[in-house]
């Protein structure tokens, strides 16, 4: 009978274990330079991180050349069929092979780079605290500790909620300075009837058409737009809570005609000030 495999990184090891990490050195010529074909795949999830040099991955007709990096994530079943690229003196790879926590599966829905691998490849901002937390990973599963497998579990879980927070932060990022301080400017300013872009983008010490574009950018409005958006909200917070005069509440946020501003409001909120503010009434009994 066949002594079972101890090294991850031969043929053979077992791989019955909810987390085991490494790092595969690949040199050519060496003895770890050989393509990995696992034609079913695994029973559990498979990250892996190029450090060094340049590997390949097959999938059926696709193929796909691994550079400093790219973090691949192979999920149960997949195939596994890659190596050192041909034309690269080495491959240097960090590896996580783990078994999910259930909670885990949405973070595990990467963008597809072909069949069902996934791919992330951080910008050069993130990549050096990926690069820490897949080391800590490792560490920690080869540390041999009591508790060693259990904080591997929970850096790789670090690793994974990094990822959806620069995710997140991508599709919502935060306000340029400037833009905020225009926005500040505009608000202060709500009662000016007189109003023009050139005072805000000189208040920021940015061209018109820079602070244009900048909105636009960050807020997906125009200036001018933005800025209507603060009058009717404002508008509808004075009418709501205030027995002031329509009027008023006109010149409060710029408005000096009343016909004109019950005309806008009544635009943007499909009832004149006078129904707005009656409405309000209604639910307040």
């Amino acid at each position: 009978m066949a002594e079972p495999q101890n090294d991850p990184l031969l043929p053979g090891y077992s791989f019955n274990a909810h987390l085991v990490a490494g790092l595969t050195p690949i040199e050519a010529d060496g003895p770890l330079d050989f393509f990995i074909d696992r034609p079913l795949g695994m029973k559990g999830f498979i990250l892996n991180l190029t450090i060094r040099g340049e590997g390949l991955v097959y999938n059926q007709e696709n193929q796909y050349c691994c550079k400093p990096g790219d973090i691949l994530l192979f999920p149960p079943g997949e195939i596994h069929h890659y190596g050192r690229h041909p034309q690269s003196s080495c491959w240097y790879h960090q590896w996580v092979y783990f078994r999910p926590r259930a909670y885990w599966m949405e973070w595990l829905n990467w963008p597809l780079l072909f069949a069902q691998t996934g791919i992330y490849r951080p910008d050069d901002e993130h990549l050096s605290r990926f690069s820490t937390l897949f080391s800590q990973v490792i560490d920690a599963a080869q540390s041999g500790g009591r508790y060693a497998e259990l904080l591997a579990i929970n850096l790789l879980e670090q690793l994974l909620l990094r990822r959806m927070a620069v995710i997140s932060e991508s599709l919502n990022p935060p306000l340029d300075n400037r833009v905020r301080d225009a926005c500040q400017y505009i608000s202060d300013h709500l009662a000016d009837s007189q109003f023009d872009i050139a005072s805000v983008a000189q208040h920021v010490c940015l061209s018109p058409s820079r602070l244009s574009h900048l909105f636009r950018q960050q807020l997906g409005v125009s200036v001018l737009n933005w800025r209507e958006d603060q009058r009717i909200s404002q508008a509808k917070l004075l009418l709501s809570t205030t027995r002031m005069p329509i009027a008023s509440v006109g010149r409060n946020v710029g408005f000096e005609d009343q016909l004109y501003f019950s005309r806008v409001f009544k635009k943007c909120t499909g009832a004149s000030p006078s129904e707005f503010r009656a409405g309000c009434e209604l639910m307040d009994r």
